[in-house]
C-alpha cells in the first residue's frame, strides 16, 4: 500500500519556524534539496493546509524564472527539479476559507476526515506526503503517517512552530540517517504498528 510521508526541515530543537515566524535559517543547500527531491520524486499526491499550500504554490511557476543558478555545470538545478516534481503531483488542500486553487492538479477539501485519508491511501497508486505542521499534527494524531523524514539544521531557535504535535505518541523504527555539509543531519523513521 502507498505510504503517507511527512518531511520536515527543522531546527535542532524541533521547530519549522522560529517564534517570529521566520524560517530562512532552514533554507536547504543544494545537497539537502537534492536529497529532498529524491524523497519527493515518487510522490503522487501532496496534502496541504491552506497556509502551506499558499507557500508552496510558488513552485507552479518556478521553472519560468531565468535567475536560477546551476549547482553543477550542465545539470538542471535542484530548484527546477523540485518544481517539476511538484507540478507533476496532485495536490489536495484542506481549507474552509480557500475559494479556489491557484495551481493545476489541485482540489480543495473543506474538512479533514481521517477515514477519507485512509481511503485515499488505500486507493492511491503512488505515495502521498503531508506538508505543514498543522495538518501533519492531525495526521500524526490519527495515526496516518507511515514515515517521517526530519532534516535537522544545526541551530536552536528556542521556540516557534513545532514540527510534531504535543500529546501524540508513536513508536518508530530508524531506517536511515545521513550527514550533509554544513551540519544538517537527515533521519528517516517508519511508524511501528501492531507490535504491542
Amino acid at each position: 500500500m502507498p505510504r503517507l510521508i511527512y518531511v520536515a526541515i527543522t531546527s535542532l530543537d524541533g521547530y519549522v519556524a522560529d517564534a517570529s515566524g521566520e524560517f530562512a535559517w532552514a533554507a536547504p543547500g543544494p545537497d539537502v534539496l537534492a536529497a529532498v527531491n529524491d524523497i519527493e520524486r515518487p510522490i503522487g499526491t501532496y496534502l496541504y493546509g491552506r497556509r502551506m499550500y499558499e507557500t508552496m504554490a510558488a513552485w507552479e511557476t518556478a521553472h519560468t524564472r531565468p535567475d536560477q543558478p546551476a549547482f553543477m555545470p550542465g545539470s538542471e538545478t535542484a530548484e527546477r527539479d523540485f518544481a517539476a516534481i511538484w507540478r507533476a503531483a496532485d495536490k489536495i488542500v484542506f481549507s474552509r476559507s480557500l475559494k479556489a486553487p491557484s495551481t493545476a492538479r489541485t482540489r480543495i477539501e473543506r474538512s479533514f476526515d481521517p477515514q477519507a485519508v485512509r481511503h485515499l491511501k488505500a486507493s492511491a497508486d503512488r505515495d502521498l506526503t503531508v506538508g505543514g505542521p498543522e495538518l501533519a499534527a492531525q495526521m500524526v494524531k490519527a495515526d496516518l503517517v507511515d514515515e517521517y523524514h526530519q532534516f535537522l539544521h544545526p541551530i536552536i531557535v528556542g521556540g516557534g512552530k513545532h514540527w510534531l504535535p504535543d500529546g501524540a505518541a508513536v513508536k518508530l523504527e530508524l531506517l536511515a540517517e545521513r550527514r550533509f555539509a554544513g551540519g544538517v543531519v537527515h533521519v528517516h523513521y517508519r511508524a511501528k504498528r501492531g507490535t504491542g
